[in-house]
């Protein structure tokens, strides 16, 4: 008889994240990691989204209910002329940025870090996804920040929902701009020691 199933916990609130995972076969549960985002720093956008990622999962994983899972940290940022964009603040911010941002390219910056609670041991790292936006007017950016969506994701924007219009291409794994690049949680669990198929539901 095989083993069971090792549990798998999404220390994210993020639904994308979750569709991702569950689409790949996985299922997972989600604890919310309460991290302050505010109060992490770190001196590159890749660096940030990647000690973002591991305060997450760092969290969760210290959680005595959670002893012997698998934790899963990401966090994603949008990397702009060196600066790193996360959720605008409000309805002004996501329109100042659609305006700094179309016709041109940012990086889809997801730091991610895979918690085994039963080892003590922990992999990380950051995947990076060319974005190109293109030129919507400024009555569509009007009524995409009126439709709230924008508020809700890093960089203002999101490849599953009412700005896909709005952006001309990618370079590298679309999963990654959606919130998690599952080819890179395979290489984290496989430093693990796990294999990714073992985990399918």
């Amino acid at each position: 008889m095989s083993d069971p199933r090792r549990r798998l916990v999404l220390a994210s609130q993020s639904p994308a994240r979750l569709g991702l995972l569950r689409q790949a076969g996985l299922a997972p549960e989600v604890i919310v990691s309460g991290v302050d985002e505010d109060a992490v720093s770190a001196p590159t956008p890749a660096e940030l989204a990647l000690a973002l990622a591991e305060a997450k999962a760092s969290v969760v994983a210290a959680r005595p209910d959670v002893k012997g899972a698998l934790v899963i940290g990401c966090d994603s940022v949008l990397e702009l002329d060196g600066q790193a964009l996360g959720k605008p603040a409000d309805a002004e911010e996501a329109t100042a940025r659609w305006k700094s941002m179309r016709g041109r390219a940012g990086v889809l910056q997801t730091g991610h870090c895979v918690y085994d609670t039963a080892s003590g041991r922990y992999a990380s790292g950051t995947a990076s996804t060319v974005v190109r936006f293109g030129e919507p007017s400024d009555e569509e950016i009007a009524a995409y920040v009126a439709s709230g969506e924008p508020l809700h994701v890093a960089g203002a924007f999101t490849l599953d929902g009412r700005s896909a219009p709005f952006i001309e291409g990618i370079e590298g794994d679309h999963g990654n701009v959606i919130g998690l690049s599952l080819p890179l949680l395979r290489r984290l669990l496989a430093q693990l020691g796990v294999g990714i198929t073992e985990l399918w539901a």
